[in-house]
């Protein structure tokens, strides 16, 4: 039983998003509240790349009317991913963040959020070894100013104008954290969720779909609460999360690393103009990453760009126009990738698994 939930630690840390090994074993231990033994061994089975039944069989050496209904239910539970068009069933292997974890927002137990929360450090540290990560910060909208050379894949009203289909779902590291009698009050609905990515929720009743207006209407309560918007890093994002650094298990681990800017995809930079700054320590409060801190002797804020994300939120709480936002360095800047799939190829030779 211990050798198959070894195996399959194995099989997801040879996705792009990683599953790393620790000491402690608490990475099995979340695998073994999360699967059956019968459905850790069909995991092994599946990859990135959605299959017929017949295919995950004959790699199971099993009967595929025997593992469709194992296979539908571990759909429903978020353990992989599960298609069913005209009545032609395709399944997927997940990542396991972004992915399983987030699909388990129904399912959580007070044991599993423990585990997750002692494993977090190390999953972050895993993938921040990496140049292309999976999530980027884009500014918020009041920030944006006409000096920018700001693209619509960066700009949060351009990307959700531009889908078709938009589900809200309820943030689960808001709802993990509340289960355990701690975080912050912030908006629970603040995922929104994409495409074909808003099938998949909707099937397995997770959130509700949402119209244009309304998700604009979400963006613009979590930027006044001081959230932070973080699409997947792609130019045709599938999701948008607000995040609180109290919260938000990649912010909150991040705000530990010494230069967050390093590892954040942002093409951003906070700015203060010290003649109209009147060291009011609004823009100190508001910032997630603590880049920001006034002088008391001089009276001005001053920032520390080796901890600024380019989130823009100091700009919205400014009443004198000292802060802004300026382009980092064209050396600096980072086109994301054009889609999920290539982030996922980028991340896959980065890690050479390819």
């Amino acid at each position: 039983m211990e050798d198959v939930y070894k195996k399959l630690a194995v099989h997801l840390d040879n996705t792009p998003s990683g599953y790393p090994e620790t000491e402690t074993g608490v990475e099995l231990r979340i695998l073994k509240q999360l699967f059956t033994e019968e459905e850790a061994q069909l995991a092994l089975c599946l990859i990135l790349m959605p299959e017929p039944v017949e295919a995950i069989a004959k790699r199971a050496n099993k009967d595929p009317e025997a593992i469709l209904p194992i296979l539908i239910e571990m759909g429903e539970k978020g353990l992989i991913i599960h298609v069913n068009r005209n009545d032609q069933h395709t399944f997927m292997l997940l990542h396991f963040v972004v992915g399983i974890w987030e699909y388990q927002v129904n399912r959580l137990t007070k044991e599993l959020i423990k585990d997750f929360n002692e494993y977090v450090p190390y999953l972050i540290k895993g993938q921040y070894k990496h140049k292309t990560q999976q999530m980027r910060v884009i500014p918020v909208a009041k920030s944006i100013n006409t000096e920018l050379n700001i693209m619509d894949y960066e700009q949060v009203e351009s990307i959700i104008r531009s889908q078709s289909k938009i589900l809200v779902a309820p943030c689960i590291c808001r709802k993990e954290h509340q289960m355990m009698d701690k975080g912050c009050d912030k908006i629970k609905e603040a995922c929104l969720v994409f495409g074909s990515g808003a099938y998949i929720y909707e099937s397995r009743g997770i959130g509700r779909t949402i119209s244009h207006e309304e998700a604009l209407d979400i963006i613009k309560q979590g930027i006044k609460q001081g959230l932070v918007p973080q699409p997947s890093n792609s130019q045709k994002p599938t999701n948008i999360c607000l995040c609180c650094s109290c919260c938000c298990q990649i912010l909150k681990n991040i705000k530990d690393f010494e230069f967050p800017s390093k590892i954040v995809s942002s093409n951003f930079q906070a700015n203060c103009n010290e003649e109209d700054c009147t060291g009011c320590s609004a823009c100190e409060g508001i910032c997630p990453m603590d880049a920001i801190e006034v002088d008391e002797e001089q009276i001005i804020a001053k920032i520390d760009l080796n901890r600024c994300i380019g989130c823009g939120l100091c700009v919205t709480v400014c009443e004198f126009d000292a802060m802004s936002l300026k382009d980092k360095e064209d050396t600096e800047k980072v086109a994301p990738p054009a889609n999920i799939v290539e982030t996922y190829m980028k991340i896959a030779k980065e890690k050479g698994l390819m």
